[in-house]
């Protein structure tokens, strides 16, 4: 089946872009020769202090038998207390507790400007992660306020350790290299591993 009227990308803000990036895959047309190919401070770890939605909200809403259900979204403030800890103990990278927004989606839900669909100004995004960074939130990602909803729901201690890629203040577009982005996307594991290694180190001694 074909289809002959073309995509609308409804997003005037692309063509002042120097380089399209495409984040999931790690590719961009500043690193990568696509048409060949197919035809806060960068690095920071945060553990989440609290999980916010994009209304700056503690919740996560969702819809069961067509009515709206609202449920907590608190953590375990003394395992995140305990992760800094083993941070510090590390000592290989910068560790902050922090506000973590969750939205739907990538793009307009993160106030980007490099999407397909994008009907806001560059004020518009600047004011709006302003009142971002007045919340106290340090990182935005899109699943911490299910998993700390169900997590609660299941009595089980819980904890959100992210890393943060780019400082949305200052631009939307990753520019660290992939070996770099490995190397921030290793982070969080590392902190984890760590914090489980001590725990069972702890729980041999004690016996």
């Amino acid at each position: 089946m074909s289809c002959s009227r073309p995509v609308h990308v409804d997003n005037p803000h692309l063509n002042t872009l120097k380089d399209d990036v495409l984040y999931h895959f790690g590719l961009g047309t500043g690193t990568h020769d696509l048409p060949a190919m197919f035809g806060l401070e960068p690095g920071t770890v945060v553990v989440t202090k609290q999980p916010l939605d994009d209304t700056f909200q503690p919740r996560y809403a969702q819809v069961i038998l067509g009515k709206t259900v609202v449920r907590n979204t608190d953590l375990d403030q003394s395992l995140a207390a305990e992760l800094l800890q083993c941070s510090k103990e590390l000592n290989q990278f910068q560790t902050v507790i922090g506000n973590t927004m969750c939205t739907l989606d990538f793009y307009e839900g993160q106030a980007r400007l490099d999407g397909a669909f994008c009907h806001y100004t560059e004020k518009d995004k600047q004011d709006y992660l302003s009142k971002v960074k007045d919340a106290e939130i340090c990182n935005i990602e899109m699943e911490s306020t299910v998993f700390a909803a169900m997590c609660k729901m299941s009595g089980l201690r819980a904890a959100v350790v992210c890393v943060t890629l780019l400082d949305r203040l200052k631009g939307d577009q990753l520019t660290s290299s992939h070996e770099c982005l490995v190397s921030y996307g290793e982070r969080p594991q590392i902190l984890v591993g760590y914090y489980i290694k001590k725990q069972l180190k702890a729980k041999a001694t004690a016996k």
